[in-house]
């Protein structure tokens, strides 16, 4: 004889767990890229904790915010998007934030997002309000054509990918790839 009550007994656990692993909900309204590949792989990767900018706003707005770095120290030597300060990510220190009041809006870049979006999940925790993670980071900067620029402040067609894999996601061919 079927027995309902020992039925929902054994589903009703196994609808709530898989129900967990389905919560992260990806936001519909992220920044648009150009390689639907790449938005994949995003989606794969970060967590969607820190609320997201596309380059295109950034760029547009570009002079009004504050903008950090968090890649490692080679990477951010190499090049990096004009007006950036390096954060850093193994060696990040508050204080290079320094006398940044708490509702700036900052915003926060790596290679592809998943560093900086580690970094802007410390400063919300620190009391920060206005922290951005760069959708697609400056590897997607790149792949929409906006320059960037070298430590003396020069445009430059370098840009450290991190490695070879992760490189693949810049598709700028004027672009030179160093890991």
């Amino acid at each position: 004889m079927f027995n309902f009550k020992k039925v929902c007994l054994v589903l009703l656990p196994l609808l709530f767990v898989s129900q967990i692993g389905c919560t992260q909900q990806i936001p519909s309204d992220r920044p648009s890229i150009l390689n639907p590949e790449f938005d994949k792989k995003l989606s794969q990767t970060i967590s969607f904790t820190i609320p997201l900018m596309g380059v295109q706003e950034l760029h547009k707005i570009q002079d009004e915010v504050y903008i950090f770095d968090t890649r490692e120290q080679k990477e951010f030597d190499l090049s990096d998007i004009k007006g950036a300060q390096f954060l850093g990510f193994e060696d990040f220190d508050i204080q290079k934030l320094g006398d940044i009041s708490k509702d700036s809006k900052i915003v926060l870049y790596c290679s592809i997002g998943y560093r900086s979006e580690k970094i802007g999940e410390q400063l919300v925790k620190l009391g920060y309000s206005n922290v951005y993670n760069l959708y697609g980071s400056i590897f997607e900067w790149v792949n929409q054509g906006f320059p960037v620029v070298d430590k003396a402040g020069e445009t430059t067609r370098k840009l450290h990918t991190y490695n070879k894999a992760w490189g693949k996601w810049v598709e700028d061919n004027k672009t030179e790839k160093i890991w």
